[in-house]
């Protein structure tokens, strides 16, 4: 006769199936990780092959993960049948900066998104700040367990900082993989723990500059606005390393930041700093900047050069045509897209910079077609 205190002992497959199951709820394993091989689970649990298998299958009857032949095993992401994915965009700044719209419309163009989906949230009538709003939102998407969030963080507000630093911190509680567009949540050169899609900043501040120094060009100012993102200091960097390789004079005080963009302002720019030419951290920027100065009896660009940053859609439609970087935001949608299916899948791959070609635009701002009209001697 048994002793009535003894304890029962499960099937050797069933303590695999419940270890492992354990391992699964308590998030040892995350969505979309790799579980060990078979091999390393046998080891792991003394069994054999047979017991491991079985305890896996059950685990694929339950729904808790998937198998493909030569890879393996993996996690199973919840929302991922034949319904697909709900990622939730957190795009404080989508009506201010003009970005952002072909960003959106190159990730739900992505060939993989064409199962999955796309939450935009909508913050109009949202009392607070536009980081309590973003904060908001951001807690309505972890409620509706959204597979990811792309975030392109707050910029030009006093708690801009603090606002994404709250929002990233209730993400990663939740444990939702986050995509960063176009800029990054620490100053730069500092770098997040999350992916980042962008074109290469400092590449941008670095060609543009070198084409008005090419263009003959040595006193160059950069202005920008106060309370900018990251990505501004990177495309100020990009602008004094092209200084400094072409031997021109790197003076701080011609790099001006700009509270409000009024008309003063501008010309105190030009009667301090007397450029002969000036790189704007943005489109924006050196839109305000040549209406301003054409206001003022500047001529652009007899007078005064210009170039913007990003090649947004009105660039070519200002009363002088603006010399620009081309930023692909179709493409940098495209490659969010991918680059978020790929977190979702392996978590715990390297945190990754995916930062797309650039290229010069050449307008009338800038004054090249100035040299080419020029009669040689």
């Amino acid at each position: 006769m048994s002793d009535s205190n003894s304890v029962v002992q499960l099937p050797k497959y069933q303590q695999v199936l419940e270890s492992l199951k354990n391992d699964i709820l308590s998030g040892r394993y995350q969505p979309g990780q790799k579980l060990p091989s078979e091999a390393a689970l046998v080891k792991r649990f003394g069994t054999s092959r047979i017991t491991v298998g079985r305890a896996l299958r059950d685990l694929r009857q339950a729904g808790m993960i998937k198998s493909h032949a030569g890879s393996g095993s993996f996690v199973e992401i919840p929302g991922s049948g034949d319904e697909g994915l709900l990622f939730g965009l957190l795009i404080p700044n989508l009506g201010d900066t003009e970005i952002f719209g072909p960003i959106c419309q190159g990730m739900s163009e992505a060939p993989q998104a064409r199962k999955n989906a796309l939450l935009w949230g909508n913050t109009v009538g949202d009392p607070g700040t536009k980081g309590e709003q973003a904060l908001r939102l951001c807690q309505q998407y972890i409620s509706k367990k959204v597979a990811g969030v792309f975030f392109a963080p707050l910029e030009r507000f006093p708690d801009s900082d603090q606002a994404n630093q709250r929002v990233i911190s209730e993400l990663d509680r939740a444990r939702v993989p986050v995509v960063l567009l176009d800029r990054c949540i620490l100053p730069y050169p500092k770098r997040s723990g999350h992916d980042l899609i962008a074109i290469d900043h400092r590449r941008a501040g670095y060609i543009v500059t070198e084409h008005l120094l090419n263009l003959g060009c040595r006193r160059i100012a950069f202005v920008a606005y106060s309370e900018s993102a990251s990505t501004v200091a990177a495309r100020i960097d990009g602008y004094r390393h092209a200084l400094f390789a072409s031997g021109a004079l790197v003076e701080p005080v011609l790099v001006r930041y700009l509270n409000s963009g009024l008309e003063s302002e501008v010309r105190q720019v030009m009667e301090t700093l007397r450029p002969e030419a000036i790189v704007c951290a943005n489109d924006r920027i050196a839109g305000h900047l040549m209406h301003n100065l054409i206001h003022l009896k500047y001529r652009v660009p007899e007078d005064i050069r210009i170039v913007g940053i990003d090649d947004v859609e009105y660039a070519n439609l200002l009363p002088v045509p603006l010399t620009t970087v081309h930023q692909p935001c179709r493409e940098i949608g495209v490659a969010a897209m991918a680059a978020m299916l790929e977190r979702v899948t392996n978590p715990d791959m390297p945190v990754r910079d995916i930062l797309l070609d650039c290229r010069l635009v050449i307008r009338d701002s800038c004054g090249a077609s100035m040299l080419s009209r020029t009669p040689r001697a």
